[in-house]
Parts: structure tokens; C-alpha cells; sequence
């Protein structure tokens, strides 16, 4: 560890059939061993309280933690998190044993913070248990206060679900093979879930800080754009540092798609400095597919999170394992030990850390752009509901979208919570966000009356908080800020003998979805329409496809259709060209402000050579990259970064 440069590491995270072989059994030894050598070594432990995953003595003495799912089968012990977050005995084992760490180690001055529980929802997000049950009708009555407003806000009145007392309250458990389930009640129990897992480490995190105060507690996210399963922008109050776990996806736009998922994790952190808890050196075992990381790709990732925001990086695993279900997912020692590319390349990684600290990057922040991609847990959820228009929408792929497309255009912009203080920026992107409160239709209509921009795409504002279709035409709540009114939508499929791609009068192609706008504002101004044959087969020829809407001292663009990446960057270029930079689209720039001095990132995200002009600073580190002359000039490879800092 020492000589690839670990300074910290989390230990413990599946130990508690260890610490606890039996109900009255402790084993603290081997630990106290470990972290004794890890800490006279100079390596610093981020301790887990180990309740990730119980001891199989405890699954045998209490089946009765173990999780249901929607059909009524148990979730069986044998792999993660084969518990219940609302199980009350679960929860009274799982605080002893945090209660029995936090005594043992409060003083040792190895053990620098905690970690708290891990990756929680990894395999217990939905729970159907007797204990979910009664755990949701006092969160429904919590949020509701009385029967009456619980079934206005789910719209029982169809199909016969008006519930008389919070007793009669169900989950929404699997009802039949061709069942439609009631939105607004999945909505609340998708928001229950996430609650009901962030009590859970809320009590953890309680009972290590009443008897251990001074160390700070995290936990680590799970935020990619192929998963982000909680509200993690509620969540993110509850840590004293945000950490997050990112895995790469494999393909063309693997660094752009760990620049979106960092951006968000960024805004979580609420400009603090954050920590990548979990990533892999390389391939991981538990995809479909699990592609290995090409040459260089290990260190420009690892620099990547750190352009984004990171003060640490950490990676799951430190020693690849012999055997159990992650035997064949990366390390930093791999099966074929110090003698191997992987092991070489962490050690290399050590010593750019290392530089980087130096230089005094830890504590600098993320500057801001001056665009942000608004991302929304409940329209995320929303977007998976089995009876919208369409079922291939995904709003957290549609953020991924506009982001790439933002990099396409040689700008950037930043992915912010929708419930954050977005107001600084100048322009803000709504992709795909169904739900919209009215308090935020107010709040985004004060933005763009006030002066500011507004993209907002074409499934975007349809039903408010509750799941309510908003009533008297699309885009529903945000009809006078955009300036457009729609009555149907125009949903594109493989259907027999009907076109499947839409144009438009400027190019574009809309594939999935057309709103039908029947009138525009005064004050607006129609960019494009539906044209071509496909249009006037579908009867939408000069239909307004793409809208801008004078608002105040404002203007609000309305985009009625999907577009695909291409088309999203077509449209930056034309509409919001002063985003634009005159760099070369294949690199992307990003700048951390410290106190002492700025840092510029540059990485190449293409497979071919790029060069960048007018760089400021002087080079700090330099990674498949050269200085071309004296006049601030890099040519980078696949690969490539360079970072350098000015002085402030």
C-alpha cells in the first residue's frame, strides 16, 4: 500500500459475521490488528459501522428481517443487504453493533471518520414486508395529516381505491400480470423508500456521534447515469462529507457520461470538496457486458474525478479476491499480483496524486458554468411509471443527453438539484421533468421573468407533485412561461406500414415523441416546424415544433420533441451560442478555484491527437500529454491530460 501511495482506506464494510461469529460473541482482535498496522503505516481508517450485511446467525434466529418483494417472495441471506429498514429487530441488532464499534474506537487516532452502513437500496430499495406496511401508512399519515387529503392526492376516486382510515392504506404490491398500478401511490412509495433507508442510517449515524462526536460520518452514493436510486439531494444534509461510489460505462462516452454523474455529485457536496469512495481500476463482474479499462484510462478517470470536485479516491478493491461473487471484478492488486499493468499504473496514480496535493488542489472548488441541467428524484421515478404515453422515457438519461451535447459544443454545464439554489446561473435545462410542484412552476417562471433562460423539453411540466395531470393543455403549469399550448401527444414506434422519425423545417429528427401545439403567445416566435412527408402523414406538417418565448426581461425555449444528441448540440450552437467556446469540441475544461491558486483540467475525450492553445499557469501534471512550445501549448493522446495552476 505504501508504495502505490494509499493513504486511507475504509475497512470493515461486510465484517459483522466476524466482530459477531454468535448472538453473544465478540471479536474485536483481528480488527484492532489491522488497523493498528494500517495506522503505523501512515494509512488512515474510514471505519464502517459493518451493518451492510448480517451474520447468517442472525438470519436463522430472525428470518423475520428478511426483505418481500412485490410477489410475496422472501429475499433470502446469501448475498447484500438481506434486511429491512423498517424492521425493529433488525435495526436493534444493527445498533448494538454500531454502539460496540463506536466505544472500542473513539479514541484511536487511526480511525478518521466513519462509514456509515454501505451503498444503501442496493438490494433492499423496495421492501413489502409487514414492516414496510406499517412503516408507510405512519409515513403517509405524517405527510398527509387526515384520509381525505391522502386520497385526493392519489385520485382514488378512480377504479374504487378510496381508503377510509390510514389502516386500510396498501402497498402497491405486484396485482396481476397485466395490472396497472395507481402512479401518485408509487410516487409516495418510491418517496418512502428513500426515506425509510435514510432513517435508518440516520440511526446509525446518531448513535456512533453520541458517543464518538468529533469524526465525521458519511455514506456512500450510488449515483451513475444508470442508477441513482434516492433522493440523494434530500440525503446529502444528512452527511458531513458527500462520498459517492461511480463505476464506468463502458463505450465512446465513458468520460462524458463520469463527467455528468460527477457534476450532480458536486452539487450534492454543496460546494465542498467530496469523496470517491468506490470505482474500478478496471473491469467490474456484475454487468452483462464488463468491458476492461483501455491503457491510460485508469489514472485519466481517476484525475477526472478529482477535475470535477474529489479531494480522494478510492477504489473497490485493494487485493482482488480468490473467491466468493466479485472475484473477477478489478483491483488495485490483481489475481496476477505487484508484477502487472494494473498495479504499475496505481502506483503511477499515486505519485499525480500526490503531485497534485502538493500543489495545493485539496480544498479548491468545482467553478461553476453558466448552464445547469436541473435533475429531480421524482421525475425520475416519475419516467419509469408503466402508463405514460410512452414507456422509453428516462429523465436522468435525457440529463446524460443534454450534458454530452453541452461537451459537443465546447461548453459545459452543471447538474443541479431541482431543489437547490439554481438562481446564479444564467440559463437552466428542464429535460424530461414530468413533475412539476407549482411552487417551483413559480419559481422557475420569477427565474426567466427576471432575466434569465429556460430550455425545457417536451415531456417536461405534464402532472405536478402528485402526479395530477395539470389541466387546460401542455406543457400544464408552465404553459404562460413558455408561451405554447398543446392538446395531444404523437407517440413514434415500430408500427406496420407508419413512418418511425419525424422531421423538422431545420434539420432535426424527432424519433419518440411529438407534442401537438395548436397555439402559440404573441410573444413567441416559432424556430421550427414539422415538415416532410412523415409530418404530413402523421398530421403534423407546420406543426411548432421548437419555440422561443419572450418572458419578462426573459426567454423560455420550448423544445416540443426529443432530439437526439446531434440535434441537442445543433441547437446549443444556434440558441445558446454565447455557452459556446471557440475550443476544440474533443477536449473538455474544467477549473477548481483554491484559495492560493486555480487549477485547469484538460482532458482529451476522443481517440484522436488534440491540441489546445492559450493555456494558463504553469503545467503542474502532464499525463499521455507534451508541451508543444513556450507559448502555453499541449498536444494531448488518447487519454491525455494536463493540468496546470495559476496563482491568484
Amino acid at each position: 500500500m505504501r508504495q502505490a501511495g494509499v493513504n486511507t482506506v475504509s475497512l470493515a464494510i461486510f465484517s459483522w459475521g466476524r466482530i459477531q461469529p454468535s448472538e453473544h460473541e465478540w471479536d474485536f482482535d483481528w480488527l484492532d490488528c489491522v488497523i493498528d498496522k494500517l495506522g503505523r503505516g501512515g494509512i488512515a481508517v474510514d471505519l464502517a459501522s459493518a451493518t451492510a450485511t448480517a451474520p447468517m446467525w442472525l438470519y436463522e434466529s430472525h428470518p423475520e428481517v428478511l426483505p418481500v418483494e412485490s410477489n410475496g417472495d422472501i429475499v433470502n441471506p446469501g448475498s447484500r443487504q438481506s434486511w429491512r429498514p423498517t424492521s425493529p429487530v433488525f435495526k436493534r441488532y444493527a445498533l448494538q453493533l454500531c454502539s460496540r464499534l463506536a466505544e472500542r474506537y473513539r479514541d484511536n487516532p487511526y480511525v478518521t471518520a466513519w462509514h456509515i452502513n454501505n451503498e444503501y437500496g442496493w438490494n433492499n430499495r423496495y421492501d413489502y414486508s409487514d414492516d414496510a406496511l406499517k412503516a408507510f401508512r405512519i409515513w403517509c399519515r405524517q405527510r398527509y395529516g387526515s384520509i381525505d387529503a391522502l386520497n385526493e392526492a392519489w385520485g382514488t376516486a378512480f377504479w374504487a381505491q378510496q381508503v377510509h382510515s390510514f389502516e386500510e392504506v396498501i402497498l402497491p404490491k405486484h396485482m396481476g400480470s397485466d395490472a396497472m398500478v395507481n402512479p401518485s401511490q408509487q410516487l409516495d412509495f418510491e418517496r418512502f423508500g428513500s426515506d425509510a433507508l435514510k432513517d435508518f442510517y440516520k440511526s446509525e449515524r446518531d448513535t456512533i456521534e453520541r458517543i464518538c462526536p468529533d469524526k465525521p460520518c458519511t455514506t456512500n452514493f450510488m449515483v451513475s447515469t444508470e442508477q441513482c436510486s434516492m433522493d440523494y439531494a434530500d440525503w446529502s444534509d444528512e452527511v458531513d462529507f458527500v462520498s459517492n461510489d461511480h463505476y464506468f460505462t463502458a463505450g465512446r462516452s465513458h468520460l462524458d457520461e463520469l463527467l455528468c454523474s460527477d457534476a450532480l455529485v458536486d452539487s450534492l457536496a454543496l460546494g465542498k470538496p467530496w469523496y470517491v469512495m468506490e470505482h474500478s481500476t478496471s473491469a467490474v463482474q456484475w454487468k452483462p457486458l464488463n468491458s476492461r479499462k483501455r491503457a491510460g484510462e485508469l489514472i485519466r478517470d481517476a484525475v477526472a474525478h478529482v477535475a470535477m470536485g474529489a479531494d480522494a479516491i478510492n477504489y473497490f478493491q485493494w487485493r482482488q479476491s480468490s473467491a466468493g461473487a466479485e472475484a473477477f471484478h478489478s483491483s488495485m492488486l490483481p489475481h496476477a499480483g505487484a508484477d502487472s499493468k494494473i498495479f504499475r499504473e496505481v502506483c503511477e496514480l499515486g505519485e499525480a496524486l500526490k503531485t497534485l496535493a502538493d500543489a495545493g488542489l485539496q480544498g479548491s472548488v468545482l467553478e461553476e458554468s453558466h448552464a445547469a441541467i436541473l435533475f429531480d428524484a421524482d421525475c425520475e421515478w416519475a419516467t419509469r411509471c408503466q402508463t405514460l404515453p410512452s414507456t422509453s422515457l428516462s429523465h436522468w438519461h435525457d440529463v446524460r443527453t443534454w450534458y454530452q451535447a453541452f461537451l459537443d459544443s465546447s461548453s459545459r454545464a452543471d447538474v443541479v438539484p431541482l431543489r437547490a439554489d439554481w438562481t446564479g446561473y444564467d440559463t437552466i435545462v428542464m429535460p424530461t421533468m414530468l413533475l412539476l410542484s407549482r411552487q417551483e412552476a413559480d419559481r422557475i417562471a420569477s427565474f426567466v421573468h427576471g432575466g434569465g433562460r429556460l430550455v425545457a423539453s417536451y415531456a417536461t411540466g405534464l402532472a405536478d407533485d402528485r402526479f395530477h395531470v395539470a389541466l387546460g393543455g401542455y406543457p400544464g403549469l408552465l404553459r404562460e412561461t413558455l408561451g405554447v399550448r398543446g392538446e395531444e401527444f404523437n407517440i413514434l414506434g415500430k408500427l406496420e406500414g407508419d413512418p418511425d422519425d419525424v422531421g423538422l423545417s431545420n434539420g432535426f429528427t424527432s424519433r419518440l415523441w411529438e407534442n401537438v401545439v395548436t397555439s402559440v403567445a404573441q410573444t413567441a416566435r416559432v424556430l421550427a416546424t414539422y415538415s416532410g412527408d412523415a409530418a404530413v402523414d402523421w398530421e403534423l406538417d407546420e406543426v411548432p415544433a421548437i419555440v422561443r418565448n419572450r418572458y419578462g426581461a426573459g426567454s423560455a425555449y420550448y423544445i416540443g420533441c426529443d432530439l437526439g444528441r446531434s440535434d441537442i448540440a445543433g441547437f446549443v450552437d444556434t440558441e445558446l451560442h454565447d455557452l459556446v467556446t471557440a475550443a476544440d469540441n474533443r477536449v473538455v475544461h474544467t477549473r477548481r478555484r483554491g484559495a492560493q491558486a486555480d487549477f485547469d483540467f484538460y482532458f482529451n475525450r476522443s481517440k484522436d491527437k488534440a491540441t489546445i492553445h492559450d493555456v494558463p499557469g504553469e503545467a503542474v501534471f502532464l499525463y499521455r500529454a507534451d508541451a508543444v512550445d513556450s507559448s502555453a501549448v499541449y498536444a494531448l493522446d488518447r487519454s491525455g491530460v494536463v493540468v496546470t495552476a495559476s496563482s491568484r
